[in-house]
C-alpha cells in the first residue's frame, strides 16, 4: 500500500491507495491526520487493477511522490496491468489442447474464467457464439468481442500491447490467439523479435497459440538467429505453422543478406508442426524430425549442400508438400541431382503430393532425370520454376510426356526458355504452366542464372 505525499507552498497532504482482489481502498488527507478513506469494488481483479494503475499515475502527474522509505508498486514482470492476476486451470486446458478446434471445451473453460472474474471468459463466449452465428447477429457480436479485447487490451497482450501494429499483429479464436505476426515496423524501430516472443510465449491468451510468423528481424542485418534461439526456449504445444522470413525482397532486403542460422532447435520444441517455411540465407536444418510435418518450404539464394543432405536424409511419413529453393553456386550453393538421387526415389516421403524443385541451376539435369525418378507417378504436381531450364530441359520433358501425363500441374514458368520451346512444353497438355519466361538470356552463352540469388 504505497503512501504519496503532496508538499507544496501551504499544501501537505497525503494519499494512499491499497489493492486487494477486486477492489481497492484509498485514504487521503492532511498529514498528520487520519483522513478519510473510501472502497471501490469493480467486478473482477483486472478493472480493479485498470483504475488503480490509472489513480496512481493521475497523483503523480499532479506532483504526489512517495512518502520517504515507501517504495513503487512493482509492475506485473510482463509489464502488463494483470498477469498475475490472470486465472489458469490446467485440466481444462489440456482438454482444449487434446482436441483444440472442439468449441465445448472453449465454453466450458470461459464459464469457468467468468466465475473468477476474469473478462477472457466474456470473450470466450462471444467469440464462440460468433462463430456459431450467422448475418447480422454473427457481426455483432464480433463488434462486441472486438470492443472487448480493445477495453482488455494491456492486460490480453501484456507488454506486447504498447508495440506498433504492424510490429505485432494476432488473430483471435474462441477467445485465445489463434496466429501472431511479429516483425521491425521500420528502420527506426527497436522492435526485438526475441524479447517479443518470449512475451507472447508467456501469455495466458496465447496458450492456443496456432501459427506463428516472424517478419523483419531487423533493417541492417536480418537476423534471426537470436529470434529463433528465444522461440526454442519457449512450449506452445499447439503450433502447427511457422514461418520464419516474411519480408519483401528486394524491397524490404535481399533474400542471401538474410541470416537464419540454424532452425534445429524448434524441431525439438515444436515437434506438432505442421507447415514450416523458412526464407532466407545461411541456412542450417541439421537433422529433421518432424513426424507430423504437411508441409515444408525452403526459399533461398543459396542453400548449402548439408542443407541439401538434411532434406533428403529427412523421415517426414506425412509430408504432403515440399518446396526447395536450390539458388545460386555464387551464393553458397551446393548440390546436383546426384545429391537428391534419394529423394527422386521417393526414401522417407510416401505422402508425398507436391514436389517442387525450384530455383535451380540444374533445372535442365532435372528434366532428364525426372521421367525415371520412382517418386513422379505418386506426385499431382511437380514445380520447376525459377530455374535455369532451357530447349534442352524442354526436349526432354517432351520427348518423355507419358511419365507427366498424370499431373495435375506442371510449372515451368520464369526459366530460360524460348519462345519455340514454349511452344514444345506446350504440348505436354493444358495442365502445363510454361509463360513468363526470363527474356535476358542469350542461348549462345553457357552461363546460365537462377531467377533469386541475392
Amino acid at each position: 500500500m504505497p503512501l504519496y505525499e503532496f508538499k507544496e507552498g501551504s499544501s501537505s497532504k497525503f494519499w494512499e491507495i491499497t489493492l486487494s482482489g477486486n477492489s481497492f481502498t484509498t485514504r487521503w488527507g492532511k498529514i498528520g491526520t487520519k483522513g478519510q478513506e473510501k472502497t471501490q469494488n469493480f467486478s473482477n481483479p483486472i478493472e480493479a487493477k485498470r483504475e488503480y494503475d490509472k489513480l496512481v499515475a493521475e497523483k503523480t502527474k499532479k506532483g504526489y511522490e512517495l512518502a520517504e522509505g515507501q517504495e513503487a508498486p512493482e509492475e506485473d514482470e510482463d509489464g502488463g496491468d494483470s498477469a498475475n492476476l490472470a486465472k489458469r486451470n490446467p485440466e481444462l486446458e489440456a482438454a482444449i489442447e487434446k482436441d483444440p478446434d472442439n468449441v465445448e471445451g472453449y465454453l466450458v473453460y470461459g464459464d469457468w474464467l467468468q466465475s473468477q472474474g476474469d473478462p477472457r471468459g466474456e470473450l470466450i463466449a462471444l467469440q464462440c457464439a460468433a462463430h456459431q452465428a450467422s448475418g447480422e447477429e454473427a457481426t455483432k457480436l464480433k463488434r462486441q468481442a472486438s470492443a472487448l479485447v480493445r477495453k482488455y487490451k494491456k492486460y490480453l497482450l501484456g507488454a506486447l500491447a504498447d508495440k506498433e501494429d504492424n510490429e505485432v499483429e494476432v488473430g483471435w479464436r474462441f477467445g485465445f490467439i489463434q496466429s501472431a505476426r511479429l516483425a521491425r515496423g521500420d528502420f527506426d524501430s527497436e522492435f526485438d523479435s526475441a524479447e517479443a516472443v518470449k512475451h507472447l510465449m508467456a501469455l495466458p491468451s496465447a496458450r492456443f497459440l496456432r501459427e506463428l510468423t516472424f517478419g523483419m528481424a531487423d533493417y541492417e542485418e536480418n537476423d534471426y538467429s537470436e529470434a529463433i534461439e528465444a522461440l526454442a526456449g519457449t512450449t506452445c504445444p499447439t503450433l502447427e505453422t511457422l514461418f520464419i522470413g516474411d519480408f519483401e525482397y528486394p524491397d524490404e532486403t535481399e533474400i542471401s543478406w538474410t541470416h537464419l542460422q540454424d532452425i534445429s532447435p524448434v524441431y525439438k520444441a515444436f515437434p506438432r508442426l505442421r507447415s514450416l517455411k523458412v526464407r532466407g540465407g545461411e541456412l542450417e536444418l541439421g537433422e529433421v524430425n518432424l513426424p507430423e510435418l504437411r508441409e515444408f518450404t525452403v526459399e533461398t539464394g543459396g542453400l548449402p549442400l548439408d542443407a541439401v543432405k538434411s532434406i533428403v536424409k529427412a523421415n517426414w511419413p506425412k509430408l504432403e508438400r515440399l518446396e526447395v529453393w536450390f539458388g545460386s553456386e555464387n551464393y553458397g550453393a551446393g548440390g546436383g541431382v546426384d545429391d537428391i538421387q534419394p529423394l527422386l526415389d521417393g526414401k522417407g516421403v510416401p505422402a508425398l503430393k507436391h514436389l517442387g524443385l525450384r530455383n535451380a541451376e540444374f533445372t535442365n539435369e532435372l528434366c532428364k532425370a525426372l521421367p525415371r525418378a520412382k517418386i513422379l507417378p505418386q506426385l499431382e504436381t511437380l514445380d520447376l520454376s525459377m530455374g535455369t531450364m532451357t530447349k534442352e530441359g524442354a526436349e526432354a520433358l517432351v520427348a518423355n510426356a507419358a511419365a507427366f501425363k498424370h499431373l495435375k500441374r506442371l510449372d515451368v514458368t520464369e526459366n530460360l526458355l524460348s519462345d519455340e520451346a514454349q511452344k514444345q512444353v506446350a504440348k505436354l497438355g493444358e495442365h502445363v504452366a510454361h509463360g513468363n519466361q526470363r527474356d535476358d538470356y542469350d542461348e549462345d552463352d553457357d552461363y546460365r542464372y537462377v531467377a533469386v540469388g541475392e
